[in-house]
């Protein structure tokens, strides 16, 4: 049909450009990183062989930044090199240690995040049915987003122990706000008419939210989830610390801090591996939005 034809169209020019401006940003990154260590890191000395061309250079920056130097900021490709080295001696190469460790990282991630969406749809469940409970009990949910998460986070290692469900917990810590914000506000983002039709029809309160409420809400669920998505991560990263699990990208943080100075570009590869899981797991709700809904839904942006 042609409304469909036109429609795909347009969906793969939207991918093109937005690959296109991803591939941009990326370029850019890495030509701000060298030129700034161009211009002010360490001396260039580059004396190797390149696909059978012999490359011999060598450069003097005309000044002296300390944040270009190497030890701050390591050249693009000793990072790269980083992730096919051994990430400790004679060990595994490290994309191996940080695949492992970012497999480790997600279940925590992935429970935490579960727990935290269930109690903020159902925090938001039962504000919107009391507005005394939610006048009573949100400003303490708000409240408890303002608390460091690095305070929190050893509480909770204290009272569950150095396991991987406390730092499941301290994820949800993070995840339950913003889904108790979004629910909240799309519970209550039906048509009022749907709501006096409802009530004309002697409509239960749990038809209500299930044929009504619910399906209003789910575009700013979703957005919540994204959100959520990231904060689990972040959430687990950080509750590994305390932990002291050396299993998850958190130990290899923390592991690699400790030897930062005779291999920076360990540390900067973890990072990056924290990064990429963030963004493999928001990726993954998108893509759940995307499958679940099939378009049936107004996109709600955050």
């Amino acid at each position: 049909m042609p409304g469909l034809a036109v429609g795909a169209d347009e969906g793969g020019h939207s991918r093109v450009v937005r690959m296109a401006l991803v591939a941009a940003v990326l370029v850019a990154v890495v030509l701000i990183w060298e030129g700034a260590k161009w211009l002010g890191g360490d001396p260039w000395r580059l004396h190797n062989t390149l696909f059978g061309i012999r490359i011999d250079y060598e450069h003097t920056p005309p000044f002296h930044w300390p944040i270009a130097s190497d030890i701050a900021l390591p050249h693009i490709w000793v990072i790269a090199a980083a992730f096919v080295l051994p990430y400790q001696r004679f060990g595994d190469p490290a994309w191996l240690v940080l695949l492992e460790a970012a497999l480790y990282t997600f279940r925590e991630a992935l429970v935490g995040f579960v727990l935290g969406a269930l109690l903020g749809l159902g925090l938001g469940i039962v504000f919107v049915r009391s507005r005394l409970l939610e006048r009573a009990f949100m400003p303490y949910v708000v409240a408890s987003q303002a608390v460091p998460l690095i305070t929190i986070a050893p509480i909770i290692v204290i009272f569950f122990g150095n396991a991987w469900t406390s730092v499941a917990l301290i994820s949800a810590y993070l995840t339950f706000f913003p889904v108790t914000v979004s629910a909240l506000r799309g519970l209550r983002a039906a048509d009022p008419r749907a709501f006096e039709y409802f009530r004309s029809t002697a409509a239960t309160e749990r038809q209500v939210l299930t044929k009504l409420r619910l399906p209003a809400a789910v575009p700013y669920l979703f957005v919540a989830f994204r959100i959520s998505a990231a904060a689990a991560v972040v959430g687990a990263i950080i509750g590994e610390l305390p932990n002291g699990l050396q299993q998850g990208v958190g130990g290899l943080i923390l592991q690699s801090s400790q030897y930062y100075v005779t291999g920076p570009e360990r540390l900067w590869a973890t990072v990056i591996a924290a990064a990429l899981l963030g963004l493999a797991c928001v990726g993954a709700v998108a893509l759940a939005e995307r499958l679940l809904t099939r378009g049936r839904y107004r996109t709600v942006t955050a």
